[in-house]
């Protein structure tokens, strides 16, 4: 029996020193990359809780019980595999065979992201197979299908530039939905376009 509802699965890391924003904690620091990321968590959740759809977090080390994403609106699952791909690909797995038709992926950091992007997402799978939305950094900040295509999720150097392109390139053949292109905060660059957040952090 396929659920019509939607899966939406949202992949987070652990909120901790050292492993979250590594490339920004370079220039900022650590523990002012924990409170930018941890901004970032509670922008993403007040973007998705609302949504009719299903939603799970994916937790990249163990799952937290008592944290921002509330289990009675979240479920809470813990990634496997070798490389983002491969975890990728299993969540979606996960997903498709509890019976979920249309499944979405996204980060949980994206401060540019809307609930109108995801609403576009899933909508946009009801007359495509595939759902992209590109990032600045050539990357994509989400990831929607219809049914599981593993070659998505194969033979890509993660976190590069080029992920985007041969992505699209996979799907040449594909009815494809590109969704408008989104800016993650990675970089101290990335940061400077929004002074507002520079509010958040106590710099050391």
């Amino acid at each position: 029996m396929k659920n019509q509802k939607g899966l939406l699965i949202i992949f987070t890391r652990n909120p901790e020193p050292g492993k979250v924003k590594k490339r920004l904690a370079a220039r900022i620091g650590d523990s002012a990359a924990l409170e930018l990321y941890k901004f970032l968590l509670k922008h993403t959740f007040e973007v998705t809780k609302d949504m009719s759809c299903d939603k799970v977090i994916y937790y990249s080390e163990s799952i937290e019980k008592e944290d921002i994403w509330d289990h009675n609106i979240f479920q809470k699952k813990k990634q496997s595999g070798k490389d983002l791909g491969e975890r990728m690909k299993n969540a979606f797995t996960e997903g498709f065979e509890a019976g979920y038709s249309n499944i979405v992926i996204i980060g949980s950091d994206l401060y540019d992201l809307q609930k109108e992007d995801l609403e576009k997402a899933f909508s946009s799978l009801y007359n495509y197979d595939y759902a992209v939305g590109p990032a600045q950094d050539g990357g994509y900040y989400l990831l929607g299908m219809k049914s599981l295509n593993s070659k998505l999720f194969r033979n890509k150097k993660w976190g590069t530039d080029t992920v985007l392109q041969e992505t699209l390139q996979d799907l040449k053949n594909e009815q494809l939905k590109l969704l408008e292109e989104r800016n993650d905060i990675d970089t101290y660059e990335d940061l400077i376009e929004h002074p507002e957040l520079h509010r958040i952090i106590k710099y050391p």
